[in-house]
């Protein structure tokens, strides 16, 4: 039985083989299974993931018949020492109807911050009709030390929300991307 070797050592062969194996391996989750993972979430509707595009509203009646319970949820991932709330925590809305609420942030340290927020919709099949057309969550924001800000929010839950949804929850966990910017903080 012949086998494929590397080197005329076998501890020298195993290792390569299982280098080259590792490899491979880190190269295929990366590159391969996160855009796949992306992908799939987009086409199903699952993970609660919310477009970061901005909704072009279309003309469409308002269903008066109908209400939906919007929650709005905020967290804040380690580190970020933010505060970050909504104005608002619990809205009933009509679908079809357009509807705002507005988010407060302060950076209560003493060096210049910027946020990134990333939003997810519960159920997750709601996801598909939860329309941002403005959002704050489109772009980081910049916050100067002991500084504050107003973030508003609008939306539209769309008339085809299945009936058996009878509350969507929207949540918003906080990053610090401070580190991650190249071009200096944006002024506010």
């Amino acid at each position: 039985m012949s086998s494929f070797r590397l080197s005329r050592i076998p501890a020298i062969d195993t290792a390569l083989k299982l280098v080259t194996i590792s490899a491979v391996m880190f190269a295929f989750v990366f590159v391969v299974m996160v855009p796949l993972y992306n992908v799939l979430c987009d086409a199903l509707g699952i993970n609660g993931k919310t477009s970061s595009q901005v909704y072009t509203a279309v003309p469409a009646a308002v269903d008066e018949s109908r209400e939906v319970t919007v929650q709005f949820v905020v967290i804040n991932n380690d580190g970020m020492p933010w505060s970050f709330a909504p104005t608002t925590r619990v809205m009933r809305v009509h679908p079809g109807a357009a509807n705002g609420v507005v988010f407060t942030a302060s950076n209560p340290t003493d060096q210049s911050m910027v946020a990134q927020a990333i939003p997810s919709i519960s159920p997750s099949r709601a996801a598909a009709y939860f329309h941002k057309t403005e959002c704050f969550c489109f772009e980081q924001q910049a916050l100067a030390a002991r500084d504050g800000a107003e973030m508003p929010l609008q939306f539209i839950v769309d008339q085809g929300l299945p009936r058996d949804i009878r509350t969507i929850t929207l949540s918003y966990t906080l990053f610090d991307v401070t580190d991650t910017v190249t071009d200096g903080l944006a002024a506010r």
